[in-house]
């Protein structure tokens, strides 16, 4: 490095603040764990915010709610008390004392509202006990613990008939605790695994558990800052989730590329330069790439506020602070472990020195990536030609992605209180889809209004797919103004007829009755309609996502860079990689050839959030790899270099360390295949084939065969490197090298 340009990089933030962290580690290290341990204790003094129902508003759906509460009529939180019998034939009496138990212990609770009177079914096989919860209906699955308490304690009183709960609280709060037991596997899993992967890539246990120690206590931190964040946004319930998946896989890798650059300068000094200086020069690249990567995934991951949905900015919220905390980490903490660990690994090099060993290198290209790399340089065309019609190929079932909302049809049917959901809507079928028709005009239009009701009731009564049995409950406000009718429908909430049932209601029966009421609002909101109407937001909002998520991250490119090629390059391999990740998700999960294999129930279609939060993840660590390998192809073409042996020797460089970080990324992610929800198998795959096509096709195959072909061009309009190539040219031309034997030197 020139004196001049190390004069230009001292003067860096990054260097200044590794410098500082270098000469006084054990601040810097005392510091670190202080903040995380204020993080983690504001985080408990103030609580998590969590989000409210009227947070989840979207559509038609969200005003018929919203009117709804105007009126007092709002959907409650309900609680079903089912009991039958094993043997299938079920003594009736000793159900109804059971049931009169039952009702005397939930009316004594405080979350409790009221307690419905017992209803048998049509078969007299089961008889179920209505209650309806006080509260809001989000919140009731962290209050629904006692009266789970009071079932259980009524199926002790009564152990002739069997007696257990159900309902929307139970269920939620059977998944999250089945969320936090595979979360809890996950981290079993991965963490093993990353630290085997890291003593294989550094060869010693201290170094593999670096960024391990930072990675953990990043994620600690972050999780403290997103408490605080909540009071600000929401959390959705998914931020921790976030928090874990992402940061363990971002921190581990900007840990991995600042602990490989230390030990190059290292290996390049020789012993001439103390710890503190190597970590400079580390900081001078590594720390660069580490706030352009975090930078890049911090405003692609932003582009999720835009779709104004709450569990995605809650994602986003996650993301970004766990993102942010492992860049500080990275660019503090880690030097003073540097150059603590520097300081030892001198010692040692000096001490094997003494008795004759040779140390360790830890620089250059090693023979197998140069194998790797050689159909890339040496035939670029045919190796591009081959590698995005393989990419393409992968992607093409993505053209038949279908969406769709994963509801109670896709729980795990492990957990008990959808084990009894499903023996409840056995016997009482109407209780699978309901829709809720909201009506709200004048006090003094109130008799036309509840005429109008009254005609959509029997209209919906006389059609084949509405319950034809059912008590189908019309409801006023106390001041008239707000009518509300609940319509039941016998089919499975992902079953084609309980979309049609929605269908009918909005396009046909409102339109003919209470749509000829002069002033009458009418919207209709359930489940379904919920479902639907976020669909359609979605949808709505994915061009302005994506439209944005592509600029930006195109922007950020050109920047860092000072590229426009180097811009269009990245974006468009980031498609290539998203798609052909997005063909994959297609072909496994759509189909049901895979279901025995990843253990998980195919609805023949993919959750609604997935392609979205998918999208963005995936092109924020997508510009990961791409900042850290552009990064060293950059250097050394700025030293001369040209274009074909710069990415060799900067592809070469780094290919060992980009290959471990994959190893952790797909560990981390692939961990996720074998949790319980679908959703979070079809984004832990997803994910984990994304950075395998990422990490071995784009970056090995794509992207060297577009640099060798565009040569100098690449680094159009960057006039830096127009000089440092063009006086490589020069001096080579000067010394009688025509180009073309200016490449074949160039050979490894």
């Amino acid at each position: 490095m020139s004196k001049g340009l190390e004069t230009v990089e001292k003067r860096s933030v990054t260097v200044k603040v590794a410098s500082w962290s270098a000469a006084h580690p054990w601040r810097a290290i005392v510091g670190w764990f202080v903040f995380v341990a204020l993080c983690l204790g504001a985080s408990a003094a103030v609580g998590t915010n969590s989000a409210t129902t009227e947070d989840y508003r979207v559509g038609k759906a969200g005003k018929a709610e919203a009117i709804a509460t105007e009126g007092g009529l709002q959907r409650r939180p309900v609680e079903q008390i089912v009991i039958d019998s094993p043997s299938g034939r079920l003594d009736v009496s000793a159900a109804r004392a059971a049931a009169a138990d039952a009702t005397a212990r939930m009316e004594k609770l405080q979350e409790v509202d009221r307690v419905e009177k017992p209803v048998l079914s049509r078969d007299g096989k089961v008889l179920m006990v209505q209650v309806v919860m006080a509260g809001e209906e989000l919140a009731a699955r962290k209050k629904v613990g006692p009266l789970v308490e009071q079932t259980e304690a009524v199926q002790q009183a009564h152990p002739g008939v069997r007696v257990q709960e159900t309902g929307g609280p139970s269920m939620s709060k059977g998944l999250d605790q089945q969320r936090s037991d595979d979360l809890a596997f996950s981290e079993m899993l991965t963490l093993p695994v990353t630290v085997i992967t890291l003593m294989i890539a550094f060869g010693s246990v201290i170094a593999a558990g670096v960024p391990v120690l930072l990675a953990l206590s990043s994620i600690a931190a972050a999780m403290g800052l997103s408490g605080l964040a909540s009071h600000l946004l929401p959390d959705a319930g998914v931020g921790n989730n976030i928090i874990l998946l992402i940061g363990l896989a971002v921190g581990v890798d900007y840990s991995l590329f600042y602990l490989k650059r230390d030990r190059e300068e290292r290996a390049k000094a020789g012993g001439r330069l103390g710890s503190q200086a190597v970590v400079e020069l580390a900081a001078a690249t590594a720390g660069r790439a580490v706030v352009i990567s975090g930078f890049a995934v911090i405003v692609s991951t932003a582009t999720l506020y835009l779709a104004t949905d709450v569990i995605f900015s809650s994602i986003a919220t996650g993301a970004i602070i766990v993102v942010l905390v492992a860049m500080a980490s990275s660019l503090t903490v880690l030097p003073a472990l540097l150059a603590k660990l520097g300081a030892r690994a001198e010692r040692r090099a000096a001490r094997r020195a003494a008795h004759g060993k040779r140390t360790r290198d830890h620089g250059g290209t090693s023979r197998t990536w140069n194998a790797l790399l050689r159909p890339a340089t040496r035939r670029p065309g045919v190796t591009l030609l081959v590698s995005v019609l393989i990419m393409l190929g992968l992607a093409a079932p993505a053209l038949d992605l279908k969406l769709s909302v994963l509801g109670r049809d896709t729980f795990s049917r492990e957990i008990p209180a959808v084990q009894t959901y499903d023996r409840l809507t056995a016997a009482f079928p109407e209780m699978l889809v309901q829709h809720q028709v909201v009506v709200r005009a004048d006090a003094d239009r109130s008799p036309q209004v509840v005429k109008a009701v009254e005609d959509l009731r029997r209209r919906a009564q006389a059609d084949p797919l509405f319950a034809k049995d059912a008590a189908f409950k019309l409801t006023s406000s106390g001041d008239r103004r707000i009518t509300s009718l609940m319509l039941s429908v016998p089919s499975k909430p992902s079953s084609p007829q309980a979309l049609q049932s929605l269908d009918r209601v909005r396009d046909d029966y409102l339109p003919a009755t209470v749509g000829k009421v002069p002033g009458a609002e009418a919207y209709v909101t359930g489940d379904i309609a919920r479902d639907v109407d976020y669909l359609d937001h979605q949808n709505a909002k994915l061009p302005l996502v994506v439209g944005f998520l592509l600029l930006v991250t195109f922007a950020v490119t050109v920047l860092a860079f000072r590229s426009v090629v180097i811009g269009v390059i990245g974006t468009v391999l980031n498609l290539l990689s998203v798609a052909s990740a997005f063909g994959l998700l297609v072909l496994v999960f759509q189909g049901q050839w895979a279901e025995s294999i990843l253990d998980f129930h195919s609805t023949g279609a993919i959750g609604a959030r997935v392609p979205l939060f998918l999208f963005v993840i995936l092109f924020g660590l997508s510009m990961d790899y791409q900042v850290f390998v552009v990064s060293r192809i950059k250097e050394a073409a700025m030293r001369g270099l040209d274009t074909r042996r710069a990415v060799l020797e900067g592809i070469g460089n780094s290919a060992g360390v980009v290959t471990s970080a994959a190893v952790v990324m797909v560990t981390v992610f692939a961990s996720f295949v074998f949790l319980t929800l679908v959703e979070m198998k079809q984004m832990g795959f997803v994910l984990a084939a994304a950075v395998l096509l990422d990490a071995f096709i784009v970056r090995i195959m794509i992207l060297p065969s577009v640099l060798t072909l565009l040569g100098n061009a690449t680094w159009w309009p960057s006039r830096r490197m127009r000089t440092a190539q063009s006086k490589q040219t020069g001096a080579a031309v000067s010394e009688g090298a025509t180009p073309y034997r200016m490449r074949e030197s160039g050979r490894v």
